[in-house]
């Protein structure tokens, strides 16, 4: 029964996870892209996000673990994106 729950909690937590990473971080992308402007949204978090999803992805590497590293790797394309948007966009 334990195990169960186990399994089950970790794969809501993975299919939420890649939905954030498919859905709701590319939402950010394309309004950034159509205001041409990131104003508004926190480049600390952003930044913040990156770097972790950077360590994330190599610790799945080094465990051999493809879940992690694919997931966390979507997370390094999609707030990669985002990040480069901020700069980008960045008014001087």
């Amino acid at each position: 029964m334990e195990l169960e729950l186990i399994v089950i909690i970790g794969f809501i937590t993975t299919v939420l996870t890649i939905l954030v990473k498919i859905v709701g971080f590319p939402d950010q992308i394309k309004k950034n892209y159509q205001r041409k402007s990131t104003e508004g949204i926190s480049t600390a978090f952003y930044v913040l996000s990156f770097i972790t999803y950077i360590f994330w992805t190599i610790h799945g590497i080094l465990q051999n673990d493809w879940v992690v590293y694919f997931g966390q790797g979507l997370g390094i394309l999609t707030t990669g994106i985002i990040v480069f948007q901020i700069f980008f966009y960045h008014k001087k």
